[in-house]
């Protein structure tokens, strides 16, 4: 069950993913706008809302990027609407600056801004914990500490925003937002929509004169929401005894279930603490009272061990307190960690469960991370390859560009046979890196593969840099029409908005000629041909002009092609290879790297293709130097071919 089905039900109960029962929670809470810049693990919250938003009247919208869909949000809720904004935890670092301002002006409505965090770096280039965010923001931070109270959380900090007319970070991870939890489904409220703006400069304008004011104000509102937080329901206090662990979030239900594995459970007093910044003063002093040691579990960050070391100190006590000395830094939480932190704690005797060890048969073949079969860049990567070894060959020197990558689906192409990114930082770092490579390093052009998505929400900036400053870079901008790496969503090249409305295509080549670019051009890169002279010229043009080049690399996303097709009720084109004519030497499946596509046997060198693998892209036949590959049927290849070009 999803979220959708949910709608017109409230009562009963529903299995719905972490992030869909955030999505429930702002629903009933009576949201008005949601809007979201898609990354995991957040993806899905605004996801599911845009699925529902026109039955239930909502605003819902995937921005370019997290400071516009936080600014966007942002207003709606200066003006009275019930907004919410979601982000990964390095999303958040894009919109930072409307955070900080944020706390300055307040808001006259509930305005939860979620942070998805990914501890362990399941989808992400950093572990960063968002946590720190308020309190260098001075904005409250507060977190499930079970899955079960995600959607009543969610209701909770919106209530709690409104109340103190201020933003809420709701802070998840991984672990709440892919986990299915049953939920009790409560009343759907009407979107609360004032939408009317209330002129008051003194507040919204952040000219110095008026920030130091509110600034003074803003440290005075602070105390106040520490003290508020002593009373949040999602807090308590469990058992008692002379020593206290602190579960800080999710971290709790590991804390409770390493106590009862330990059969200490009735020994210990437990803080379950769901508000995480600022520290809820009284309560804590309350839970320390009697108390010997502490113990706080949290993943990450000493964010709450800090601000409870800070309170003993102040209120002159004379407790042990102990945290990531036992708990350690590194990655998510787990039931081994929390056990093992808490045995030591205790001093009981632990020994740690020894693993599984597993063996793979033989017949399995390994299955790294790669692109999909059909995907659209692989054929730009192995043309790419190929111009680049060329090059190198006919300068008879190591003459190799330098590769920066960024984030999306095509970060695989750091991976052999391409090897083709040298750096991946962050969003948009591609074209940033580019810039900085191009005056620092003389005897190498600099070339950055961003995708379509990535280009939007960080793209132009250091396109326009490049261009005013004259910088020797190659742009490649993979547009496959869709926001592929999170989940299909769309963008501005998909003629699309969230909610299914017809939308204008902004294109990558208009944006890049209104910057200045002077060499743009778009090609399908299942031409191999032809990608292969564009490549080679814009190489070539950017070390001989020393100017920027943009080339735009257009094909539909594999998987959106075989959608198509199917609605349009057409088959999907197999191609197969022809045994007879194959001569083993490993193009098909070591140089171009299709994972529809393998030798017989490890002794036979010749290819076959699994057809529930194959796309029918058919790139593969052009490639195949004695033409072993073929169609199936020839006649349906032409009728999709359309559909490949987006």
């Amino acid at each position: 069950m999803g979220l959708k089905q949910t709608i017109g039900r409230e009562s009963g109960r529903a299995l719905l993913l972490g992030n869909e029962a955030i999505a429930r929670g702002a629903i009933e809470a009576g949201i008005a706008v949601a809007t979201a810049y898609p990354g995991t693990p957040s993806t899905e919250i605004v996801e599911s809302l845009a699925e529902v938003a026109n039955d239930l009247g909502i605003y819902v919208e995937w921005s370019v990027n997290e400071k516009v869909a936080f600014e966007t949000a942002f207003a709606a809720a200066t003006a009275g609407a019930r907004s919410l904004t979601a982000m990964k935890h390095v999303g958040l670092n894009v919109a930072a600056d409307p955070l900080f301002s944020s706390a300055y002006t307040g808001v006259e409505e509930g305005f939860v801004i979620v942070s998805a965090d990914d501890p362990s770096m399941w989808s992400s280039q950093n572990e960063q914990d968002n946590r720190l965010y308020g309190l260098h923001a001075y904005i409250p931070v507060i977190e499930p500490t079970t899955l079960r109270e995600v959607k009543d959380l969610t209701k909770q900090c919106f209530e709690f925003s409104k109340e103190i007319q201020h933003p809420v970070i709701l802070r998840t991870t991984t672990r709440i937002s892919h986990t299915r939890v049953v939920v009790e489904l409560g009343p759907i409220s009407k979107p609360i929509r004032r939408g009317k703006y209330f002129k008051d400069p003194e507040r919204y304008v952040l000219v110095p004169s008026n920030a130091r004011k509110l600034r003074a104000k803003l440290v005075e509102k602070w105390r106040s929401i520490e003290e508020k937080l002593s009373s949040f329901p999602f807090n308590a206090i469990e058992g008692d005894g002379k020593v206290l662990i602190v579960g800080a979030g999710i971290s709790y239900s590991y804390v409770v279930e390493a106590l009862e594995h330990l059969g200490i459970r009735d020994k210990v007093r437990v803080l379950k603490l769901s508000t995480v910044v600022p520290l809820p003063r009284d309560l804590v002093r309350k839970a320390l009272e009697g108390v010997e040691k502490v113990l706080v579990v949290e993943e990450l960050e000493p964010v709450v061990e800090m601000q409870l070391k800070s309170l003993v100190v102040d209120e002159g006590m004379s407790i042990e307190v102990h945290g990531k000395d036992l708990v350690g830094y590194l990655y998510e939480m787990s039931l081994t960690r929390a056990m093992r932190a808490v045995a030591k704690f205790m001093g009981i005797d632990y020994a740690e469960p020894s693993g599984i060890e597993t063996t793979l048969p033989s017949f399995v073949f390994p299955r790294p991370p790669q692109l999909c079969p059909g995907c659209p860049y692989r054929p730009l990567y192995y043309a790419l390859r190929k111009v680049v070894d060329r090059l190198n060959a006919e300068r008879g020197v190591e003459h190799e560009p330098i590769f920066c990558g960024d984030i999306g689906c095509y970060t695989l192409g750091l991976n052999p046979p391409f090897r083709l990114h040298d750096t991946t930082i962050e969003m948009g770092g591609s074209l940033g890196m580019a810039n900085g490579f191009a005056i620092s390093v003389d005897d190498r052009i600099p070339i950055a593969i961003i995708g379509d998505s990535t280009f939007y929400h960080a793209g132009i900036p250091p396109l326009i840099n490049a261009v005013y400053n004259s910088k020797p870079v190659l742009v490649i901008v993979l547009d496959n029409r869709i926001t592929a790496m999170t989940g299909h969503q769309p963008n501005p090249s998909t003629g699309i908005t969230a909610t299914g409305r017809e939308a204008k295509i902004v294109k990558i080549e208009d944006i890049a000629r209104a910057c200045g670019v002077e060499y743009v051009k778009v090609f399908d890169p299942a031409n191999i041909e032809e990608t292969e002279k564009i490549l080679r010229e814009a190489i070539e043009y950017v070390e001989k002009e020393r100017k920027p080049a943009l080339i735009v690399s257009r094909r539909l996303c594999a998987l959106q092609a075989v959608r198509k097709i199917r609605s349009m009720g057409l088959e999907i084109p197999r191609y197969f290879v022809d045994p007879e004519k194959c001569v083993g030497c490993g193009l098909c499946y070591n140089k171009f790297a299709c994972p529809a596509i393998r030798p017989r046997s490890r002794e036979d060198r010749k290819a076959t293709i699994d057809p529930e693998l194959c796309t029918g892209c058919g790139v593969c036949a052009s490639i195949c130097p004695v033409g072993a590959i073929k169609p199936e049927n020839p006649e349906l290849v032409e009728k999709v071919r359309e559909v490949w070009r987006g």
